[in-house]
């Protein structure tokens, strides 16, 4: 399976990505969604920003789920898995007043991150505020950039 993650172009993600300082793609949720149950480790996570062509793909090594969170979960995960060569974020406080009312969390362990030639997707038929897409082959939405 192939995936594509899109990224809040304002956090800057994609560069800690390809630095390997984030090496843990995370979803909250308040229900569950896409990538919840569709991602397994083998499969292909390729990254964009908002607003731009994709330009990093990642293979998926393990995927740790979580439902029926609460604060004090949402906490541990936080603590756990969040700074440096993991989720990659410096200020966990404000990351948990971010994600303390989601429900659901999952955590996408990430291998082989590297930049690849960009190109755009067709998120038709996905919903235009889709920040996830899961597609059998990658192909069927890529376009090339004119």
């Amino acid at each position: 399976m192939n995936h594509v993650a899109i990224m809040k172009k304002s956090w800057g993600l994609l560069s800690k990505i390809i630095s390997g300082e984030k090496k843990i793609e995370s979803r909250w949720y308040l229900s569950k969604v896409a990538p919840w149950d569709r991602i397994e480790t083998g499969d292909i996570v390729y990254f964009k920003d908002s607003g731009c062509p994709v330009t990093v793909k990642a293979k998926v090594s393990k995927v740790i789920q979580f439902s029926n969170l609460r604060p004090e979960l949402v906490k541990k995960i936080i603590d756990k898995y969040g700074g440096a060569d993991s989720i990659g974020i410096k200020d966990k406080n404000k990351f948990f007043e971010l994600f303390k009312n989601k429900k659901y969390c999952i955590l996408v362990f990430l291998s082989g991150m590297k930049e690849i030639r960009p190109f755009q997707i067709n998120k038709r038929g996905f919903g235009l505020m889709s920040a996830w897409i899961c597609i059998d082959r990658i192909k069927r939405i890529k376009q090339k950039i004119s």
